[in-house]
């Protein structure tokens, strides 16, 4: 995806996530603090983490003060340990506390994404599979959480339903009667030049599936015993016949080694992004300037 564009829908969501939370205006801060008021604060990271979202943080404080003036300690993808300063600022104070919340949620959510990702990456280590990520975003959030997974090392499946044909489980029950797997997938090749996935459960299906094989085939919530298998079969066509396997479902932290292990060459996780727990991040205020 162009640069820009990412900037643009950075922009675009972090603007609305400061409207949700100012509502008709920030009242404490604006009862409490002094207009022109300006103070030094940081961002400190309160556990070990891969940092992701400083793109994000950038956007909500500069949104609200123009003059915002902002030091990086650390880089987008930097392993940090606990106790680290990752950004310095200097600003309106008013500004710096309307944004602190949004800023934080938002590198405290993708923080998470990202050390989850690296943690599934650096368990496969050594394997030629490649960890991926799913759909399974916040509604709103997919550019920023895709983002958080290259941060961590993994790498981003189809973006949205116009990227690739993806024939799932319910796609062939509404398919029924039209023919075998192999037929849906000579049907499909006729009808566009868009890479062709097919899920499959068993190892039967798997190999009516061979019979014409797409670029990828899913592997669905199959054990490391039957992926073998599958990976076995699939290694008997040619080069240039044999499809990416993918394995997907069931895979944590504790089996996804052994699934990598198999000979699969992507393994898709849903987890990195719908159940990635936010890194604890802080906002302190440490010096009132001078006017």
């Amino acid at each position: 995806m162009n640069k820009n564009i990412e900037i643009r829908m950075v922009q675009r969501v972090v603007q609305q996530a400061l409207k949700e939370d100012q509502g008709a205006g920030d009242i404490t801060t604006r009862l409490l603090v002094p207009e022109a008021l300006q103070v030094k604060a940081v961002i400190v990271a309160r556990e070990s983490m891969v940092v992701c979202g400083l793109e994000c943080v950038r956007q909500a404080l500069v949104s609200l003060d123009r003059n915002m003036h902002l030091h990086f300690a650390v880089d987008e993808g930097a392993v940090v340990k606990a106790g680290t300063v990752l950004i310095q600022m200097k600003g309106n104070a008013r500004a710096i506390l309307t944004a602190e919340r949004v800023a934080l949620n938002f590198l405290g959510k993708l923080s998470g994404v990202a050390s989850v990702t690296r943690s599934f990456v650096e368990a496969v280590r050594g394997t030629k599979a490649v960890i991926l990520d799913t759909r399974k975003t916040t509604p709103g959030m997919r550019v920023l959480e895709r983002h958080a997974v290259r941060t961590g090392g993994g790498a981003n499946h189809r973006f949205d339903l116009s990227q690739m044909v993806l024939v799932k489980d319910n796609h062939r029950f509404l398919s029924a009667g039209q023919g075998s797997l192999a037929g849906i997938v000579s049907r499909l090749r006729r009808k566009t030049k868009k890479t062709i996935e097919v899920e499959v459960d068993t190892l039967a299906e798997l190999a009516e599936v061979l019979i014409d094989p797409p670029e990828m085939i899913l592997l669905d919530n199959m054990p490391a015993e039957i992926l073998r298998k599958a990976v076995k079969m699939a290694g008997r066509l040619s080069q240039d016949q044999r499809p990416l396997l993918e394995a997907s479902g069931g895979i944590s932290i504790k089996n996804v080694r052994a699934v990598a292990m198999t000979g699969v060459d992507r393994i898709s996780i849903g987890a990195l992004t719908h159940s990635a727990r936010c890194r604890d991040v802080s906002l302190e205020i440490r010096k009132v300037c001078d006017v």
